[in-house]
């Protein structure tokens, strides 16, 4: 019941703005992390290891093998966090113990790799998955210190903030690569290095600021069977079922276009000049700045999308923000590619992913079914942010693949039609998760 809940047990005071920006510290260095490892690092080393001909393929092999144990540990370790109370807190010591393995699966993934070797890709992946299982152990305990911490009242402008510093942190990400290339190559075992010193420092910071309240009222033990039969039970709830399909919808599309950016930009784009102001050194350099202008338009509709769901209502944000994104993929396929379009489409792209991430948040945090299981129930959300990569970076990838070839061999197929398709293939994605939104019916 929710009067004996332990999330119930105790008062939720009004936040200082700074102890909300503090709460959500973490997520920039989060941001950071997975930014350089998904959209430079790992696509990066695939085509390093796989070579050009199988790179769409070897990449969403590495990624759904680590997004699937993203996706069992989430929740696993959300429940244990709601369930086991120690002195330090519940969210916080499994915080510390999931970044500290964490950066010992960097370096790993720095040093592996080798050119035009598949012989260590099981060991590549390994690492990945290595990587994908302690972060997890961290964030989804971590995931609940807003609903935890936060004053319904407060929860779009907390949400705000848990946008902007995921922004921040990926602004930094995409700076990044311009720090640690030189010659024309850019030096992925700094990047690792970068990443690593940035996610212990957020860590700690967050550790130091977010006081988790005294329980009074214990929640009750960890029971293995109960947390089997009931794991999914929270996707029983009419509108958690309906934030959960529409969230799994936008991250299908987000990935099919992010994940091949960086090859998107070597086969197709080619040359990096920005309209004679500078040129991109590499592929990655050229990814980076897409990223960049990608961010300029998120940094404000971030918190500014969080703050005015909070008076105008969640639904209209999100049709809002997933009409932006839906409109770049196609203006990829239609318009004749050219660095400076491209990289413009990121502002556009940016603003609508910033918004649609701070109102996110605030709708799944609204229609958790449960007040003793919010670490659970979030770590059952998140997989609508993991299980795309194992679906729709791999069937991105094999289609990417073989469309390239075919239109590297046949004349009925237009060059790097793999695209072309995959581009399509995320514009309907963003569609239905835009539709669908209307089904929730306690988010105005």
């Amino acid at each position: 019941m929710a009067s004996l809940s332990a999330s119930a047990a105790y008062p939720r005071p009004r936040l200082s703005t700074f102890r909300q920006a503090m709460l959500s510290l973490y997520w920039f260095g989060n941001g950071v992390h997975w930014t350089i490892i998904l959209i430079t690092t790992l696509p990066a080393q695939a085509e390093m290891m796989g070579g050009d001909a199988v790179k769409g393929q070897t990449l969403g092999m590495v990624l759904a093998f680590g997004a699937f144990v993203s996706m069992v540990v989430a929740p696993i370790f959300g429940a244990l966090s709601d369930r086991i109370i120690t002195r330090w807190g519940r969210r916080r010591p499994w915080m510390a113990l999931g970044t500290t393995m964490n950066v010992i699966g960097l370096f790993a993934l720095a040093y592996i790799p080798k050119p035009n070797d598949l012989s260590v890709l099981p060991l590549y992946i390994f690492a990945f998955m290595w990587v994908e299982f302690w972060n997890n152990v961290a964030t989804a305990p971590y995931s609940a210190l807003i609903p935890d911490l936060v004053p319904p009242e407060q929860r779009g402008s907390a949400s705000g903030w848990y946008g902007l510093m995921n922004i921040l942190g990926t602004f930094v990400g995409a700076l990044a690569p311009f720090f640690f290339t030189s010659g024309g190559v850019t030096n992925l075992t700094a990047l690792y290095w970068f990443v690593a010193i940035t996610l212990i420092l957020t860590t700690i910071g967050t550790l130091l600021s977010a006081r988790e309240p005294r329980i009074t009222i214990h929640p009750p033990p960890f029971d293995v069977k109960h947390f089997v039969r009931h794991l999914f039970s929270p996707l029983g709830d009419h509108d958690f079922r309906w934030v959960f399909v529409t969230r799994f919808l936008m991250v299908m599309g987000t990935f099919t276009v992010q994940q091949f950016l960086q090859y998107y930009m070597g086969d197709v784009i080619k040359e990096f000049n920005f309209l004679n102001l500078f040129t991109a050194s590499n592929a990655i350099e050229a990814t980076s700045v897409f990223l960049v202008l990608f961010l300029v338009g998120a940094l404000p509709s971030s918190i500014t999308a969080g703050i005015l769901s909070d008076r105008y209502g969640r639904k209209l944000m999100v049709y809002i923000s997933s009409a932006f994104q839906a409109v770049v993929p196609i203006a990829f396929v239609l318009f004749v590619p050219q660095f400076a379009l491209a990289t413009m489409l990121g502002l556009i792209f940016g603003i609508g992913y910033g918004a649609y991430q701070s109102v996110d948040w605030a709708m799944a945090s609204e229609v958790l079914p449960s007040q003793d299981d919010y670490a659970k129930d979030m770590g059952v959300w998140h997989i609508a942010m993991t299980l795309p990569q194992v679906v729709a970076v791999p069937i991105a990838g094999a289609l990417l693949d073989t469309f390239n070839r075919l239109g590297a061999e046949s004349n009925r197929v237009p060059e790097n039609f793999g695209y072309t398709v995959i581009f399509a293939l995320a514009t309907l994605y963003f569609i239905l998760g835009a539709v669908l939104v209307q089904r929730i019916r306690g988010v105005r």
